[in-house]
């Protein structure tokens, strides 16, 4: 078994059991929710139902990324994720993790309560969040995204090209 060490001191022991991660998406066109989730209470409301349903952590975020998706500003983004973050933080038990690949976005999440980074973008957007989450101690995720790019069969190569 693994330990991985997150923010505020939380860890998460990988290999001992399978973990469900509940996915939140704060965002007036999620192509998973339709945009139901878009304001705070009844993400709030969402992210208590997968919890109660068994999800260890909740992972937020606040700009679709579906294709054909537009772009929303960092202090949009923000304004949707970090009231949410706040109140499941203050809620206790559940992880966080804040879906970003904006630097800034994730040392606020962090700041507000999330646990890990997971930047959906694979560190192609600001590589400077990985920088962020090792200052603040935080969890990163970094998916494989071969989005713009020509693909390898490799998975890993690619993702060092």
């Amino acid at each position: 078994m693994t330990r991985w060490h997150l923010a505020h001191g939380r860890h998460l022991d990988i290999g001992a059991e399978s973990l469900l991660m509940g996915i939140l998406n704060i965002t007036p066109d999620s192509f998973s929710d339709g945009g139901e989730f878009d304001r705070p209470e009844p993400a709030l409301q969402q992210a208590r139902r997968m919890i109660g349903e068994g999800a260890a952590i909740i992972d937020v975020g606040g700009e679709s990324t579906r294709p054909g998706a537009g772009a929303v500003s960092a202090r949009e983004e923000q304004s949707r994720i970090l009231p949410v973050i706040e109140a499941l933080s203050s809620d206790g038990g559940t992880l966080v993790s804040v879906d970003t690949y904006r630097a800034e976005t994730a040392r606020l999440a962090v700041a507000a309560g999330a646990h890990i980074v997971n930047d959906v973008h694979g560190l192609q957007r600001e590589p400077d969040i990985a920088h962020v989450a090792a200052e603040t101690g935080a969890g990163l995720v970094i998916m494989h995204t071969g989005r713009g790019r020509e693909k390898l069969a490799d998975v890993i190569a690619d993702q060092f090209l």
